[in-house]
């Protein structure tokens, strides 16, 4: 998982692998749409292909580049247990929130009792 984690890391490698999120595509489209050489994007892609996240299909003279679903779903399950403890976190904070509101709102129906008296 830390592979995926380095490759990711570098700006232009997850911004492929956003593209390549709506699916294949050739390394020339890749080059164009983030606006670098493809030498640059091979660099890139071969980086992400060593660390599993993308995988290559030869076209005639093309090498189509897609998403690898493992190690995308490795992290995801590591990120949910993260998700549960801040989940967990946010409940017991809104618990909080609510008895303080409560309390607030007896304190000011008492204060308003008083005046009146």
């Amino acid at each position: 998982m830390l592979e995926t984690f380095r490759a990711l890391a570098e700006p232009n490698r997850f911004l492929i692998v956003e593209l390549l999120l709506g699916g294949p595509r050739p390394v020339g489209d890749l080059a164009h749409r983030l606006h670098l050489r493809q030498p640059q994007v091979s660099k890139h892609l071969r980086v992400l292909s060593e660390a599993g996240l993308v995988g290559v299909r030869v076209d005639a003279q093309r090498r189509i580049y897609a998403l690898r679903p493992g190690p995308l779903q490795e992290l995801e399950g590591w990120l949910d247990r993260y998700r549960r403890l801040w989940e967990d976190n946010f409940q017991r904070l809104d618990a909080v929130l609510g008895k303080l509101q409560t309390d607030e709102l007896t304190s000011h129906k008492k204060k308003r009792a008083r005046t009146k008296r």
